[in-house]
């Protein structure tokens, strides 16, 4: 196995859902009704020889879909931050939700990394259930499957390493095969939760997101993730616009969508 390598770290705001509710964010919550937003992200991992891309996010006809604000394109961010999607080799897709697994087409050169667990979860019996299949989209599920039989899907059974220094680890909780990344960086080891753990208060409070297909396995997630950073400070949630607000932008032109998450935040 090769020595790992150390890797710069983006996280890149796409959208947004201004009316979401605290009570949408937690499964027991007090002041039920006070606005609690989330920001939409995807995140970029990229050295000198590889750029991996984590998550591809959704477009504007699924935004109008479920009434969420789009800023930009996940390709558009991309780009804000130097990258060129249509290059991009390997993308990382931690779960098959809508937000995390549209716009496959803006990556046509790369293979997509999921769990086993997560594509069967996905064309399985659960899907015909509302709880599970509603925050699914039906054609982003059969673009996956369309990849697989191009050649173009890598699958994972529980922890595995996708490059020097990049790995992913499965979660399970909020979905069946969701899968978390663990890469190196100058300030040490840092996790992408994704939806592991939507906000910072999800897993610092041991307080649950709601869309869940095990409750167990989300709370135990929390623990695993902890195992895997460096410190509390290295996690980073899927969903928190405090991540905008704790981490410096890339530089000045695109303080609204792009930050580091291989620097320290700054509070």
């Amino acid at each position: 196995m090769s020595d790992p390598e150390i890797y710069e770290v983006f996280a890149i705001r796409y959208g947004r859902h201004g009316a979401r509710k605290r009570v949408e964010n937690f499964i027991v919550t007090d002041d039920h009704d006070r606005q609690e937003p989330l920001d939409y992200y995807v995140w970029a991992i990229t050295n000198e020889n590889r750029t991996i891309v984590v998550d591809t996010g959704f477009d504007h006809k699924e935004a109008g879909r479920r009434n969420r604000e789009i800023m930009r394109l996940p390709r558009e961010g991309l780009a804000m931050a130097g990258i060129d999607s249509t290059t991009v080799e390997d993308v990382i897709v931690t779960h098959l939700h809508y937000d995390h697994a549209g716009t496959l087409e803006d990556f046509p050169r790369a293979t997509f990394h999921v769990q086993d667990s997560e594509m069967a979860y996905a064309t399985g019996r659960h899907m015909a259930h509302k709880p599970f299949g509603y925050a699914y989209s039906a054609h982003h599920v059969t673009a996956m499957v369309e990849k697989l039989f191009v050649g173009r899907l890598a699958f994972h059974d529980g922890d595995d390493q996708v490059a020097p220094g990049i790995s992913v680890h499965h979660i399970g909780g909020h979905t069946m095969g969701i899968q978390c990344v663990r890469v190196l960086t100058k300030r040490g080891w840092v996790v992408l939760a994704s939806d592991a753990s939507h906000l910072y208060e999800n897993m610092e409070a041991t307080a649950p997101f709601p869309i869940a297909f095990s409750v167990g396995d989300m709370v135990q997630g929390y623990a695993k993730m902890r195992g895997l950073a460096e410190s509390s400070k290295h996690i980073i949630p899927g969903h928190d616009p405090l991540v905008m607000d704790r981490y410096a932008p890339l530089n000045a032109d695109v303080a609204d969508a792009v930050v580091r998450l291989d620097v320290a935040p700054t509070e």
